[in-house]
């Protein structure tokens, strides 16, 4: 394998939204073997780099599901936004139905300066509705969904486009911890024209332009470096890695994968908090090598 396409939430990024030493390791060593690692991620490019930022390590990113491509050095090569009046469309409605919403642009990821208001009501309601229940996972889930770097408050969708007309948004995710919230989200877009609705995990669903995709985007740079596709591979956990897993010549679900991404995977590696991308890493350095399987 001489490229591999690595998600980051619930793949390379343990339960803790860290990378562990063993991971940046194999990366490194991934590297100086000769393939190419890349980031293939829901996250927008600036939050990447600055969890990278500290390791040492530079690979190609391909951020906000496939929308935007930027080079090892930081430098914009690829991107595809969403229609303009199609953006406004689709915050509108995330505004009107009270959802928490985030908006990945070129500079920033725009939220609302209510967000955590919004998602500390919700879970009111389920402590109310659910006084013995254990919420401390989405309470988490909570914690990490605004723990991303480059946030920037807004009081209304409507400032990013009346104070820039040339915005991009490449991206926009909808949250909530309520299943029938959700589901009301997943059909109002589902058969919407001109876009891509994936769920990256349990608690969202995110929208972007009909030719963004991880795949496409996979397909795009092993294009531009001259690597064939049946030499590639592909990791990852959830619904928005489905689109790469099926076009890299070699595709692995994690094993805390969603059960649907195992079956339609080649291989179940470890899971994230066991350091499976790290394993699956030098089990393609050995190869490469033309070690042993491991």
């Amino acid at each position: 394998m001489r490229m591999i396409a690595v998600d980051l939430d619930g793949t390379l990024l343990n339960s803790a939204s860290k990378v562990a030493r063993e991971s940046i390791e194999a990366i490194k060593e991934a590297q100086k073997n000769g393939i190419e690692v890349v980031i293939a991620t829901g996250r927008a490019s600036f939050d990447v780099q600055t969890i990278f930022q500290e390791t040492g390590i530079k690979t190609w990113i391909i951020s906000a599901n496939g929308a935007v491509i930027h080079d090892p050095e930081g430098r914009l090569c690829h991107a595809v936004p969403i229609e303009r009046k199609k953006a406004e469309g689709i915050l509108r409605w995330l505004e009107e139905e009270n959802y928490y919403y985030e908006v990945f642009s070129d500079d920033a990821i725009f939220t609302p300066q209510n967000g955590r208001e919004l998602l500390d009501i919700e879970l009111d309601r389920l402590r109310s509705a659910n006084p013995d229940a254990d919420l401390s996972k989405l309470e988490l889930a909570a914690e990490q969904q605004l723990s991303q770097n480059g946030y920037a408050y807004i009081n209304s969708y409507r400032e990013l486009f009346e104070r820039d007309q040339n915005l991009n948004v490449y991206n926009v995710l909808g949250f909530s911890f309520h299943k029938e919230k959700l589901e009301k989200g997943w059909k109002r877009f589902e058969k919407e024209k001109g876009l891509t609705l994936v769920t990256s995990a349990e608690h969202n669903f995110e929208l972007e332009h009909i030719q963004a995709s991880k795949g496409l985007a996979l397909e795009k740079l092993a294009h531009k470096l001259g690597i064939p596709l049946d030499e590639t591979a592909a990791v990852g956990d959830s619904l928005n890695d489905y689109s790469m897993l099926k076009a890299a010549g070699r595709s692995f679900a994690m094993g805390n994968a969603r059960e649907d991404i195992k079956e339609m995977a080649d291989e179940v590696a470890l899971t994230n908090d066991e350091n499976g991308v790290a394993h699956i890493l030098r089990h393609l350095i050995d190869q490469k090598k033309g070690l042993k399987s491991i």
